[in-house]
């Protein structure tokens, strides 16, 4: 069985891997998780931005005010 773990572990974990950040708009960041802080800023690399499960545009480094997250899952890139 699988030991649960607090959001600080997950996060911890996933640093380094790729990751979907959904927006309280609906919009999706998929890219590789660089960096956050205390108040969910998210600096991402090789990010790419999906509308509606359209890719829009496709950044280098994005980064993200964490009042504007909603979620952070890893992603199956």
């Amino acid at each position: 069985m699988n030991k649960r773990q607090n959001p600080a572990e997950f996060l911890k974990k996933v640093i380094g891997k790729p990751v979907v950040v959904k927006l309280n708009s609906g919009v999706d960041y998929r890219g590789i998780l660089a960096c956050l802080d205390g108040y969910m800023n998210i600096a991402l690399e090789q990010t790419e931005e999906y509308s509606n499960g359209q890719l829009q545009n496709k950044y280098g480094d994005a980064f993200i005010r964490g009042n504007n997250v909603l979620y952070i899952s890893t992603s199956t890139k």
